[in-house]
């Protein structure tokens, strides 16, 4: 995956936006759906016992959540979520990457130069998620251990960049 530039003030624009209408949208339809189910298939009710309807309430929102993600799932590659959906696939391959983050330190220490390639995406798409999200109290840390890593390439001498990063160096073992 190859880091893109994104304009800050949109991301967050869109995001919640993005935000607020995923969330109306679960509340209203759960209910719907839940009233739906209910008005179909639930038990009348009796004054001053309970209506047994939890299960599809339940269901209304099982369905609420499946017809929100088909439409994300349908909408993902327009305009309006393209820094959105960027981030997101960014957050994946950091939790893929986090998952071995020690064996690949310990590669990394021993001048392995996949695990230098990986280490190098990992901290700068981290910086930037990190910028984009406002997530700036682990920043200086974040800094350090990517200028520690940038010293580290320097005295080997080699040139590397996060641009070398595939996700097919996360299979090989470490």
């Amino acid at each position: 995956m190859k880091l893109q530039e994104i304009d800050k003030t949109l991301y967050r624009k869109n995001m919640n936006l993005f935000i607020v209408i995923l969330v109306v949208s679960l509340v209203v339809l759960s209910l719907i759906f839940g009233a739906g189910l209910i008005a179909l298939f639930g038990a009348t009710p009796v004054p001053g016992e309970p209506t047994g309807n939890f299960h599809l309430n339940l269901l209304g929102v099982i369905f609420s959540l499946g017809l929100c993600s088909a439409v994300i799932y349908n909408l993902k590659d327009k305009p309006f979520f393209s820094e959105i959906y960027y981030v997101w696939q960014l957050k994946q391959l950091h939790n893929r990457i986090y998952r071995k983050l020690i064996k690949i330190k310990v590669a990394a220490a021993q001048n392995d130069v996949n695990a230098l390639i990986i280490l190098l995406f990992y901290y700068t798409s981290l910086r930037q998620v990190y910028e984009l999200d406002d997530n700036t109290l682990t920043l200086p840390a974040l800094t350090q251990d990517l200028n520690r890593l940038n010293a580290q390439i320097e005295s080997l001498g080699l040139l590397l960049s996060p641009e070398q990063f595939t996700p097919e160096l996360l299979t090989r073992p470490f």
